[in-house]
């Protein structure tokens, strides 16, 4: 089973899964009205899952929202599962997003990862809080942050926002500030789930919040781990997985996708690492007094 590694007040959650590391460096953590995002987790509903509270929910009506970007050191490969937000961003229909000075950067060099020693980017999917980070602001100009990495971006997610992002609406200048600038430096690859990265780190397809969307599947010495990228937001998802997001493409898929999800992990030793989980945001999924829990992992 992985274990988690002491984390102290400065240190960044990480997790080991056999020989493979996972790094957690947060970006920020936002409360955030149930409602916003998940529009049937009324306070009724979330009452009936008291565990929630404290970690993952603040009240029955305000959950805790993390933005965290995922450092995975597989061999000598190191991997970036989504960059977050990112600074110096308009982020018109996403205010609590927009112009944001984070010391995420900083942060990511003080836990030993500075970006020109990055190989790999992945994005679950490009959606505008998975994003911001691949580029930067430099003399006025949106450039790739991490300069030595190739970037890897589902073919299906990225010809799905190609086409909608065009126009003036939320999703098209996160595409256009925070994607297209990594595709013109010729830093991109384009792959199709399921997809190995290295011997221990694949992506794998699970559709129904974006139509590419993926998330990270590691696989080390006969330990397991899913990043579950925005299958699911939060971890009540995971005991009602029906509690679709707004934010969902396909809310029937994304229902069908979690579901599958739950019956092949619940009560195994897979380590669930929620991309937007508070903290703490790994655990395992437990079945008790016939209910689907997240329990934290030891």
């Amino acid at each position: 089973m992985a274990t988690v590694d002491s984390v102290g007040p400065m240190t960044p959650p990480a997790w080991r899964v056999g020989d493979v590391t996972v790094t957690a460096i947060v970006e920020l953590d936002l409360p955030a009205p149930f409602s916003m995002l998940l529009p049937d987790a009324t306070p009724d509903v979330v009452a009936e899952q008291r565990w929630l509270v404290p970690q993952w929910a603040v009240d029955t009506e305000t959950m805790v929202l993390r933005m965290q970007a995922l450092v995975i050191e597989s061999g000598d490969r190191r991997i970036v599962v989504d960059t977050c937000i990112g600074n110096d961003k308009s982020r018109p229909g996403f205010d609590f997003f927009s112009d944001l000075q984070t010391s995420f950067l900083a942060d990511l060099s003080a836990a030993g990862f500075a970006p020109d020693t990055i190989d790999t980017v992945t994005c679950t999917h490009l959606h505008v809080d998975h994003v911001g980070w691949n580029t930067q602001l430099v003399d006025g100009a949106w450039v790739p942050t991490f300069t030595n990495a190739r970037y890897l971006f589902s073919r299906t997610e990225y010809d799905h926002w190609l086409a909608e992002c065009d126009g003036d609406h939320m999703h098209a200048r996160p595409f256009q500030d925070s994607v297209r600038p990594v595709v013109d430096a010729g830093l991109a690859e384009f792959v199709e789930p399921p997809h190995q990265l290295t011997d221990e780190v694949s992506l794998v397809p699970t559709v129904g919040h974006t139509p590419g969307h993926c998330s990270v599947l590691i696989e080390s010495h006969g330990h397991r781990a899913t990043i579950t990228g925005d299958m699911t937001h939060h971890p009540i998802q995971l005991a009602r997985p029906e509690l679709a997001s707004s934010a969902d493409t396909d809310q029937v898929r994304s229902t069908a996708t979690r579901r599958t999800f739950i019956a092949d992990v619940c009560d195994t030793d897979m380590l669930v690492i929620g991309t937007h989980f508070g903290e703490p945001s790994a655990g395992h999924l437990r079945r008790v007094d016939g209910a689907v829990r997240f329990v934290p992992a030891d």
